[in-house]
């Protein structure tokens, strides 16, 4: 029986067998033996004593760990609904998860019985003890539909943790309740590689993104009240009521009015002792309206709100502007959590936050407007990463959800750090970095490794035959409607053509001194010799291996032989990580160099961009990274650009920072921070069984 006929058979009668008793998968086996060999015999067949050497060390391998929270799937095909999958198994109580990680009950705050926020005192318990293996997946230029990272990080850690016996926590962003009614739905993973319970997982969780808008919005709040009360008001006024007299008629600073003061080069520390010129240097901070950055954000899909005027009503005195809504994961405090590495720090990145300028062109900040210690009140929960579990048990940590496309597009630093001393030595930590490698793999290796000061060793490059016939030249693929044939028929050519994506991601992404290995998400209606030609093209491009994963199907079991090329190319990563650029090269520069690795031959800024950029670096931001905003779709600015284009002119219509989170962000194109909802949103087929209280019908 062919190796394709085997794995269809296996799929469509996957009941009729007991997973333990199955043999390995052939096309993954073979994979893993073709990729081990020098390139000169790639092309000649095994013998056969070898191949059944390379079986049984794959068998001993997988042997079966003694965790207690460990699940044996019974898969069926074809295979369920996500969330009947993720109802069918009972996830195992919180406290044993983190029992399993040597957590103990005073490391963590239970939230229900499947959830726990970790708290970070246990990065400061573990300060002396060593790191394990850190591996982040990043994907090939996705089609709408998504190539399955977030489901394959998950099989990878099902794999390593409950086949393989290694100690290992993924990490994940908490997704954004946007894309879970939208188009994308939920970010769970999928099929037999989930994190459970997958309705909590992709529904408010813990609270952290409710935290983010809360705080944003208090913010906002502060700056066009701000603005009010300093048109309406005299400097005297205005000064009086920011420091009112106590019961005894004395006036005095609250604390953060000490950082204004700092700022401002003034030192007196009462209020009285001000002359009226520092005084009225301490209370108007005559902000710009025209100036403002900062937008009001919600967790919710709605185009309507992209753009908007307030101050309409009758008592708001005609201090009417234009603003609008983003959504609530392209915050600034959201990048700010997921780049925080403590509680101290994320307070003096919170108040640093700039959101707009004074009308001498001076940044305001948010210690500023007097607000910095109250974004901190709210955050502090939100601060400390969510313990989860996945269908097999093993542990997950869920913190922080930043877009890659308009943000930095990876989950928390400080989630990393307490999982990377949680697993210790030889275990591994595995995190997704959002969308293609371009942008989400790009920015975890030149934004938060920067200020993690981690050290990858592995990164994973997802690919799906899909995907690499729509770059091959394939028809467009539109989400909500049936594949074309040529996407569920052989067409070795146009993988083939389409394998030049590809191959750009894993240069790219070798460049920063990682051992890369390709991850080709196996469709039921690929073909071996359509799989055969991803793997050479990932080799021939330079990749450490390439293994064919049936996860989605299998759970961890199909992706055995993936886990064990990511511990072969942890074990045998020889280079320093390299980033793209230095941080003391001016913007421009920056952005350049970030816009040759998508090939393109030049940088063209609009007039507001060039003013920008010429105001960051006055105003002493040039030695931040880059966090481009561009599409998922395309190396370049252009959605419809598939494969690998070159020589194209990179637009940049905007520049903006975001200088507590710690980046300057230039916008490619025509970027949108609030996404809109499709005809048929997925909202359509969520409900909640009424009789049971599950839900149904999310994805």
């Amino acid at each position: 029986m062919g190796l394709l006929l085997f794995e269809t058979y296996i799929h469509r009668n996957w009941t009729q067998f007991d997973l333990n008793r199955l043999p390995p998968s052939p096309v993954s086996t073979s994979l893993s033996v073709f990729c081990s060999l020098p390139t000169e015999k790639r092309d000649q067949p095994l013998p056969r004593n070898k191949r059944v050497n390379q079986n049984k060390k794959r068998k001993k391998a997988m042997s079966s760990s003694p965790s207690k929270t460990l699940r044996k799937l019974e898969v069926v095909s074809p295979v369920p609904a996500d969330i009947d999958i993720a109802n069918s198994v009972e996830p195992s109580h919180i406290s044993q998860i983190a029992e399993d990680l040597n957590l103990k009950p005073a490391h963590y705050d239970l939230y229900g019985k499947y959830k726990a926020k970790v708290l970070l005192s246990v990065v400061d318990e573990q300060q002396g003890s060593s790191d394990g293996y850190y591996v982040v997946v990043g994907g090939i230029t996705p089609t709408p539909l998504g190539e399955g990272k977030s489901t394959t990080t998950v099989g990878l850690c099902q794999a390593l943790g409950a086949f393989l016996d290694k100690k290992v926590v993924t990490c994940l962003r908490q997704p954004s309740q946007g894309p879970t009614f939208g188009i994308k739905g939920g970010a769970a993973g999928g099929g037999y590689s989930q994190v459970i319970p997958m309705d909590e997982f992709n529904l408010h969780m813990t609270g952290d993104i409710h935290a983010i808008t809360a705080a944003n919005n208090l913010l906002a709040a502060a700056i066009d009240t701000r603005i009010f009360h300093e048109s309406s008001q005299s400097d005297k006024a205005l000064f009086n009521r920011l420091c009112p007299p106590n019961k005894e008629g004395k006036r005095k600073f609250s604390d953060i009015m000490f950082r204004r003061l700092k700022k401002l080069g003034i030192t007196k520390t009462t209020p009285e002792d001000l002359t009226p010129e520092e005084a009225k240097r301490f209370a108007r901070l005559d902000i710009d309206p025209e100036s403002i950055t900062w937008r009001r954000v919600m967790d919710v899909n709605d185009r309507f709100l992209r753009k908007i005027s307030i101050g309409q009503g009758p008592d708001e005195k005609g201090m009417v502007r234009e603003t609008g809504f983003d959504i609530s994961v392209a915050s600034e405090i959201m990048a700010v959590l997921a780049l925080t590495t403590s509680l101290s720090d994320m307070r003096e990145r919170l108040g640093k936050m700039v959101v707009g300028n004074s009308r001498a062109g001076e940044p305001v900040t948010a210690d500023d407007l007097g607000v910095g210690g109250a974004l901190t009140v709210l955050m502090k929960d939100a601060i400390n990463p969510t313990l989860m579990q996945t269908l097999e048990g093993t542990p997950v940590l869920v913190h922080a959800g930043p877009f890659a496309n308009i943000a930095h597009g990876n989950s928390s630093v400080v989630a990393d750090k307490i999982a990377l001393k949680l697993v210790g030595p030889g275990g591994f930590v595995v995190t997704e970095a959002g969308f293609g490698a371009d942008i989400g793999t790009e920015k975890f290796m030149n934004i938060k490794c920067r200020y993690s000061g981690l050290t990858p060793q592995c990164a994973i490059i997802v690919a799906t035959i899909r995907a690499l016939k729509m770059h091959g030249g394939g028809p467009d693929v539109v989400a909500g409607k049936p594949l074309d044939r040529a996407y569920t028929t052989e067409n070795v050519a146009l993988v083939e053509a389409g394998c030049i994506n590809l191959a750009r991601h894993v240069a790219n992404t070798k460049a920063y001194g990682v051992n890369v290995v390709v991850a080709v998400n196996m469709f039921a209606t690929d073909t071996e010799a359509e799989l055969k030609a991803v793997r050479e093209a990932a080799l021939a491009a330079g990749a450490f291996d390439a293994v064919v994963c049936t996860h989605h199907a299998h759970g961890g079991k199909g992706a055995v032989d993936l886990g064990l090329a990511v511990q072969r190319a942890c074990e045998n990563v020889n280079q320093p990580l390299k980033f793209l650029y230095p941080l003391d090269i001016g913007i421009k520069d920056k952005i350049e160099a970030i816009a040759k690795s998508y090939g393109a031959s030049g940088v063209e800024y609009s007039e507001l961009a060039e003013k920008q950029i010429e105001m960051y670096t006055k105003q002493g931001f040039s030695g931040l990274p880059i966090c481009m905003a561009k599409t998922q779709y395309s190396f370049s600015h252009n959605a419809a650009s598939k494969g690998a284009p070159s020589g194209f002119a990179l637009p940049i219509r905007d520049v903006r920072a975001s200088i507590g989170a710690g980046f300057i962000y230039p916008l490619v194109g025509t970027m949108s921070t609030m996404p809109g909802l499709p005809t048929r949103p997925c909202f359509y087929d969520i409900d909640l069984d009424t009789a049971t209280g599950k839900v149904i019908g999310l994805s």
